[in-house]
């Protein structure tokens, strides 16, 4: 098994009417794998939670809960993520990679100088976005790309970073417009 031995692959968000539904964000390509997994569990492992229905709507799931049966109890597992075992997704295709595995791999250039590590990974609907803590200087945000991550060895614990030299859309503007 990889470093991370649990994976988040869904959130719990609010009450949805009054017998016990949730809004249900998964993290997982297939929205409603999160119906295959069987028991998911909190982060602590405290408690557990198998989802017995969900229906797609826009951008979320609505999802019946076991024993979530009320808006109350709902309500006050508004928040919560959901984790399973690494082992039971399946494994990834080559240049294919789950964000839990590339969080904390060390970040070096084309000569393999440090430049940081990995802190998140981000997809604000745009495509993925590779969060570098550096080791001066602000963190850098960078697109999960071919051209800017050319290289991923997950057991080396790296990966390769060729900064970009500019941002499309990052010219002046010019003078008299």
């Amino acid at each position: 098994m990889t470093k991370a031995a649990r994976i988040c692959v869904a959130r719990i968000g609010a009450a949805h009417g009054v017998r016990g539904e949730v809004r249900l964000w998964p993290f997982t390509e297939d929205p409603l794998a999160v119906l295959q997994y069987g028991l998911l569990t909190t982060k602590d492992g405290a408690r557990s939670f198998e989802v017995v229905r969900a229906r797609e709507t826009k951008d979320h799931l609505v999802a019946t809960l076991k024993g979530v049966t009320t808006r109350d109890e709902a309500e006050r597992i508004n928040g919560l993520e959901l984790y399973i075992a690494r082992d039971k997704l399946p494994p990834t295709d080559d240049d294919e990679y789950y964000h839990a595995d590339l969080i904390g791999l060390r970040a070096v250039d084309a000569a393999g100088a440090e430049i940081g590590k990995v802190v998140a990974m981000h997809n604000f609907g745009a495509g993925d976005i590779i969060e570098i803590a550096t080791f001066k200087g602000p963190s850098l945000m960078l697109p999960f790309t071919n051209a800017v991550v050319p290289t991923v060895d997950i057991k080396g614990g790296t990966v390769t970073i060729e900064l970009p030299t500019e941002i499309e859309g990052d010219t002046p503007k010019s003078a008299g417009r």
